[in-house]
């Protein structure tokens, strides 16, 4: 029997090695990267947006970097969708955690949330509450 920590552990292994969402979006309402330079991950998030300009119709990403990166930005990719631009901006290190199913060591945190990151600070760009270039995990 597996326990629901391998469960989780697998589920992160699946997404890393068959991601979803995986690719450019060429009618991406907007676009972003963000990189963890201690780990060297990246991850550009394209997010189309429904007619309403506010609720998220597809996310796709590409990205390169270690398993917890990559996992959390293809769970991030289906998890946004049907979300509201201003419910992205609220999640926070917990809801990640819980997405990815495992408790993230201290040293991995800044992998697990930088999809996060990338999509907030995407978000916040967007609709004018922030200029940024590129997102960074470094303080």
């Amino acid at each position: 029997m597996v326990s629901g920590s391998d469960m989780y552990r697998q589920q992160i292994l699946d997404h890393y090695k068959n991601p979803r969402n995986y690719g450019e979006l060429d009618d991406a309402t907007f676009e972003h990267v963000g990189e963890n330079p201690m780990c060297g991950d990246t991850i550009k998030l394209f997010v189309k947006l429904a007619e309403d300009g506010d609720t998220v119709e597809y996310v796709s990403f590409i990205g390169d970097g270690c398993a917890i990166s990559q996992a959390s930005a293809s769970l991030l990719s289906e998890e946004l969708q049907g979300m509201s631009l201003e419910a992205i901006r609220e999640m926070d290190r917990d809801d990640i955690v819980e997405m990815l199913g495992v408790e993230v060591s201290p040293m991995r945190v800044k992998c697990a949330v930088l999809a996060e990151k990338v999509a907030q600070d995407g978000a916040a760009i967007y609709v004018g509450d922030k200029e940024l270039d590129e997102t960074t995990t470094e303080e």
